[in-house]
């Protein structure tokens, strides 16, 4: 088994082998939420992709410090430059101040990354809280010569960048085409061109978020936030920088250009993305209107639901495709993801009936070595669930005693469980069943009970008419020593 940790860089588009910059600190950023409506099934997937790397981090004996930031100004409805702030707007819709709406939204979002069993982050730096640093970061590259200021605005000069660097070097595209993409300005924007982007916005008189700068009263870009916090909290230069796959072009496409014509340098050794969660093939989002919020999905109250799903089957669900890949939405897929998550969690359950004995005819080594593999492939979480349930079928055989294990092979297989189920992936059991299924798994044990009795006591024909009926509804049984394990089909 290699010891080796290989991360996809979306930079040189291959994986590589892991190598901090200063081992064995490892600096990791992740772009958090924009801080005006409910998380959904999207938001979800960055998070959770970032919290099994972070774990797998500790896991692999990194220190890790890792920072995830809260945008709650800046950012714009077109994603560019034109158009209200999000927050802004969702402040003048409900009469609330911009602020009240920021703590509100945040404070949910925190609710539900910890229904979710995401672990919070080292450092969750706000963009308003980074004001000075940002603007630090302006005068840099305006003294570089990559930005200029026009009536209290300052925008990035993406050409005259590019003749100096590369604009384009994430995302492979090239300013020619973009150029060619771009409608030509109307004589009315203050921009020398189409593809340059805010610094800094100077804010008009009805604009409530609005800060003093040498450049006169406005706020910060969208782009530029994440560059001022992530090299505040993790140095000029530092290991790893992620987000979901729309982020990649323009957000982080202008972090690096913005760090370079800043900083002199890139600051970012690899850069992760995360892949789209989709609904019949189209990209879920808020801007789309196509979005099922987490709380949702948790209450079933959704036309798309047919029912309400645990936190940690949606955490199961995610997991079962790798972040790199496309997943797409369904019932089944989430009935399924829920049906694979209990059956797992009551093999582990099985550990703890299993009697060791004097020798093994399984190899956890193997099994051990197959799951470590599998993480250190890019985070594969599918091929690491697989394998996790090859396991399953050696628990279930050695509950009913047709293979041996010793004590320590007992030990280091419940230790394997135990890591990779709830420390790596972090499915948190108490979290795992969902209210009606503790409901569902109460009755199924009361009414096994009776029919336990009703074989103790010779009633053969009550017993089977028990076995009978629950195999019509679904339940599949099967008898041994023990008692009688018990699953939905």
């Amino acid at each position: 088994m290699t010891s080796e940790f290989h991360i996809y860089n979306t930079l040189s588009r291959k994986k590589e082998i892991f190598e901090p910059l200063n081992p064995p600190f490892v600096g990791l950023y992740a772009c958090g939420p924009t801080v005006y409506g409910d998380a959904h099934l999207g938001h979800a997937r960055q998070a959770i992709t970032f919290d099994v790397l972070f774990r797998t981090l500790m896991h692999l004996e990194y220190k890790v410090r890792y920072v995830r930031n809260i945008t709650d100004v800046g950012h714009l409805v077109d994603d560019a430059d034109d158009g209200e702030d999000k927050i802004l707007k969702k402040a003048r819709l409900e009469s609330l101040e911009p602020m009240e709406v920021v703590q509100y939204y945040m404070n949910r979002y925190h609710e539900n990354m910890a229904s979710l069993n995401v672990l919070p982050p080292s450092i969750e730096p706000r963009a308003s809280g980074h004001i000075i640093e940002q603007q630090e970061l302006i005068a840099k590259i305006i003294e570089a010569g990559y930005a200029y200021e026009v009536n209290g605005s300052v925008y990035f000069d993406v050409a005259r960048y590019n003749k100096d660097h590369s604009y384009g070097i994430l995302s492979g595209r090239k300013v020619e085409d973009l150029i060619s993409n771009t409608r030509s300005l109307d004589g009315q924007s203050e921009k020398r061109d189409p593809l340059d982007f805010s610094l800094w916005k100077k804010a008009d008189p009805s604009h409530i978020m609005r800060w003093s700068s040498q450049w006169g009263e406005g706020y910060p870009g969208w782009h530029l936030e994440c560059s001022a916090m992530s090299t505040k909290y993790l140095g000029m230069q530092f290991d790893i920088h992620g987000g979901g796959l729309d982020l990649l072009f323009p957000h982080h496409e202008c972090e690096i250009a913005q760090n370079v014509a800043g900083y002199g340098k890139p600051s970012v050794k690899y850069w992760m993305h995360n892949n789209m969660i989709t609904i019949n093939g189209k990209k879920m989002g808020r801007s789309l209107g196509n979005f099922i919020t987490l709380d949702q999905f948790f209450s079933g109250e959704h036309e798309m639901l047919e029912g309400r799903y645990s936190a940690m089957t949606i955490r199961f669900f995610i997991l079962q495709a790798h972040y790199r890949s496309t997943l797409d939405f369904s019932n089944e897929a989430l009935r399924a993801s829920q049906k694979g998550l209990e059956k797992l969690l009551k093999a582990m359950a099985l550990l703890d009936t299993i009697k060791p004995l004097e020798n093994s005819s399984i190899s956890v080594k193997s099994l051990h070595n197959k799951c470590e593999e599998a993480l250190r492939d890019d985070m594969n979480t599918p091929i690491l669930i697989a394998h996790l349930f090859d396991g399953v079928k050696i628990i279930r055989a050695l509950s009913e005693a047709k293979e041996s294990i010793t004590a320590s092979d007992l030990d280091l297989l419940k230790s394997l469980y135990r890591t990779m189920v709830y420390d790596v992936l972090g499915i948190s059991p108490s979290n795992a069943p969902e209210a009606e299924n503790n409901l569902t798994g109460d009755l199924v044990e009361m009414i096994l009970q009776l029919r336990k009795d009703a074989k103790a006591n010779k009633d053969y024909n009550t017993a089977d008419q028990i076995r009978n009926r629950l195999t019509q509804l679904g339940l599949n049984l099967k008898d041994h020593k023990e008692g009688t394990d018990w699953e939905i089909n």
